[in-house]
């Protein structure tokens, strides 16, 4: 089952297309929008495909806006394509009240309360829906396929590359939420959107999936950036929670802090190259 794609935008960038996209919905019941470039090469042979997930308050726009992807993506011969963050326009009581939960705030995870159940089903929209619509659409090469994503974004790169085994060749992150079991902002949207019962909020917590996934190693250790002066690090992130929950699974994980840099996207510019050329190595050890 697929939506038409409707086109938002196209503006000529490096060597390929900078694209934003329309499609109705039928796993969160809305119109949503995604970002996704192209690069010329894509015209004539299947290419790799980045996902990135972006993180609280963001929409399609802030990653193709504020990171220059653009040219990475031109020069590695990538397509990269990036959803938004959640449903919009739902008009659902409750879900403009705060900015760290409902629209602009999904944690990329399926809501099972009433409420939110209908609409706020974001782990299968990535990973499901708008997974199988990029590769419908786009010249995509299905056994090079990553994921990576910052804050909260990284947080729902971390647990699709968990949940979903095989699917995601290679998985990095820009300073994840890696205990949403201990993050203030996710106890908060998972008491609404999955209940008082935890055990469900472990289902959503990359802490707690890596010691339960069985799927394909990783060539190189899984790549996490972490600035030294983010001022959420200590109280919000908990890098340091996943790196010990990684070490006791014996999962492979490099955790780098880079020193004086905070949380937003002046921090994810500076790096991004870094994390191209890790999914580039990850992909070139598959053949």
């Amino acid at each position: 089952m697929s939506s038409e794609l409707t086109l938002e935008l196209s503006s000529k960038s490096f060597d390929g297309y900078q694209y934003v996209y329309s499609h109705d919905s039928f796993t969160v019941d809305c119109t949503m929008k995604f970002g996704v470039y192209v690069p010329t090469i894509a015209d004539n042979e299947c290419v790799p495909l980045l996902i990135f997930l972006s993180g609280l308050t963001s929409n399609e726009q802030d990653f193709i806006t504020k990171t220059g992807v653009q040219r990475l993506a031109s020069k590695y011969g990538f397509i990269v394509a990036n959803p938004d963050t959640s449903p919009r326009g739902c008009n659902i009581e409750g879900d403009h009240d705060q900015r760290d939960f409902g629209e602009g705030a999904g944690y990329y995870i399926d809501a099972t309360e009433d409420k939110w159940s209908n609409n706020y089903q974001m782990f299968s929209y990535v990973n499901d829906e708008f997974y199988e619509l990029i590769i419908r659409n786009f010249n995509v090469d299905i056994n090079r396929i990553g994921i990576f994503g910052h804050s909260m974004g990284g947080h729902g790169a971390l647990i699709s590359f968990f949940k979903c085994p095989g699917q995601y060749k290679s998985v990095s992150a820009f300073a994840p939420i890696c205990s949403t079991l201990k993050c203030e902002w996710s106890r908060n949207a998972f008491t609404k959107f999955l209940g008082q019962d935890e055990t469900l909020w472990k289902e959503y917590d990359a802490c707690e999936l890596v010691s339960l996934y069985h799927g394909p190693m990783p060539y190189a250790p899984v790549l996490i950036d972490q600035g030294s002066n983010d001022q959420y690090k200590d109280d919000y992130l908990f890098p340091d929670k996943l790196l010990e929950a990684c070490c006791n699974a014996s999962f492979p994980i490099q955790l780098r802090q880079q020193i004086g840099y905070e949380h937003g996207y002046c921090f994810v510019m500076t790096f991004l190259e870094d994390h191209f050329k890790y999914h580039k190595n990850e992909f070139e050890h598959l053949k």
